[in-house]
């Protein structure tokens, strides 16, 4: 449902629900200055066909059939560097919202969100801002306000274990790790394991947060030296 001005605002909608994506074009339909310039179901067709649409803002689910909104996010965001997206799922969980974050997005709605506000975190986020549910913005300050867990005088972390936290950095799942380092899904499950268990931590968002801001006694075998 494009809008015909040339002014409009270029809007690309990743969400397998039919419903909530009807929603969200008649949402935009209603609201002038804005056009959908493509609605998708799956990650996996909208990293095919979004970037030649050049949106100027994506509003993207976080649970979608095969490849993830986060990492649909995070490859969009490589073909599509200046467009901020904008997250929306049902529920509020701080490892997706970290995930997704670290993934790229520029903000993180829930889908109960009113179709008001939902225009107004679009205009925020057109002016760098950050828009998120007061929910989830409560979440990222209280996980800022927790003490960081208490790690070993010295860390060591293999060459593969580093590896596997670099690309857990980059919120890709483990199937995708096991797919880029040419090894097995369970041997990818080992090594998250492990690295749980020398940093200490119970997420993969508490294993994120250590490899954005490494720990002194963090190293990596082989080197030596800090990571």
């Amino acid at each position: 449902m494009p809008f015909k001005s040339d002014m409009s605002v270029r809007i690309g909608i990743v969400e397998d629900s039919v419903a909530i994506s009807d929603n969200w074009l008649l949402m935009l339909d209603r609201q002038a200055g804005f056009e959908c310039v493509g609605a998708f179901r799956t990650g996996e067709e909208a990293l095919q066909k979004m970037p030649g649409l050049q949106p100027e803002v994506v509003l993207m689910d976080i649970s979608l059939p095969g490849m993830s909104g986060i990492e649909c996010v995070f490859k969009l965001k490589q073909l599509l560097p200046r467009t901020p997206f904008i997250m929306l799922t049902v529920h509020s969980d701080n490892e997706r919202l970290f995930q997704a974050l670290q993934a790229g997005a520029s903000g993180y709605l829930l889908k109960r969100t009113t179709p008001d506000e939902l225009i107004r975190a679009i205009h925020e986020v057109l002016n760098g801002g950050a828009p998120m549910t007061g929910e989830i913005a409560r979440r990222v300050i209280e996980s800022f306000n927790r003490p960081a867990p208490a790690v070993a005088e010295e860390c060591v972390l293999s060459s593969r274990e580093s590896e596997v936290l670099e690309l857990i950095s980059q919120a890709l799942p483990d199937k995708e790790i096991a797919q880029r380092l040419q090894i097995s899904f369970t041997t990818v499950r080992f090594h998250v394991a492990n690295i749980f268990t020398k940093l200490h931590v119970r997420s993969r968002m508490e294993a994120v947060a250590h490899f954005a801001r490494p720990a002194k006694g963090l190293v990596s075998a082989g080197t030596g030296r800090p990571r």
